[in-house]
């Protein structure tokens, strides 16, 4: 073979490989740019662990904003654009929204305020009546409230529950009925007027051999366990 021939050979064997190759990484970046991956559920990681994941697809993330949320805590993957399971093209971006956390209610002080007031009032402060306990204290009337969690100017998710201390009012003495049967009906009702009683219904009857103005009757009977809101009520003679 001649030098020349040799010559023209080579020039053709280089230039049949040059263009192989230049063929195969045409196709190859056609099969590239053509490649579908199936988009992983970003819900509740963080942009760090979101990108991570993304990577080993050959994708990238965008972030498109932030918006409340009452479970997912801040600064976590809310929703995504596309979806999970949607299968797009490498080398594309998947849209992400974050969680700016539960929207914050500051604790009002409802000390000293109606239990009934403030109930109808919590749902439109965003808030929630939870555990009611009661206490007889003579510090606050019947009703009011005494204490509460969370305490006042305390920061809380908005729908949280708050529980209260309510007040009894004051414990109510307890006596014994005494009898009053054969006394005088004036002084009896007398002293148990004195004594915060309330006398109810006196009936008067007529009584052989007995004076005028003696308790014949009395309910409750003497002995019973009485308190000073109890109606007393007596027989009398005429």
């Amino acid at each position: 073979m001649t030098l020349h021939k040799i010559y023209k050979y080579t020039v053709y064997s280089i230039s049949a490989l040059i263009l192989l190759l230049l063929s195969a990484i045409i196709s190859y970046q056609v099969t590239l740019k053509g490649e579908m991956v199936s988009i992983p559920d970003l819900t509740g990681k963080t942009t760090e662990e979101a990108r991570e994941i993304l990577l080993t697809k050959k994708l990238s993330l965008i972030n498109s904003g932030m918006e409340l949320h009452e479970r997912i805590e801040k600064g976590r993957i809310i929703n995504q654009d596309p979806l999970p399971g949607s299968r797009i093209k490498i080398n594309k971006m998947v849209k992400v929204v974050l969680s700016a956390g539960r929207e914050i209610v500051v604790m009002p002080r409802f000390i000293g305020r109606s239990l009934q007031a403030v109930s109808q009032q919590l749902p439109e402060m965003g808030l929630r009546k939870g555990r009611i306990s009661h206490v007889h204290t003579p510090a606050l009337a019947a009703g009011k409230i005494i204490a509460q969690s969370p305490q006042p100017n305390e920061e809380v998710a908005r729908g949280s529950r708050i529980s209260f201390l309510v007040s009894q009012g004051d414990r109510e003495k307890k006596y014994l009925m005494p009898d009053l049967i054969g006394k005088r009906a004036s002084e009896a009702i007398r002293k148990l007027k004195e004594m915060d009683f309330v006398v109810g219904h006196i009936r008067y009857s007529y009584y052989p051999g007995q004076d005028a103005g003696i308790i014949l009757n009395q309910y409750p009977k003497p002995g019973s366990r009485i308190q000073n809101r109890n109606l007393i009520t007596m027989e009398v003679s005429k």
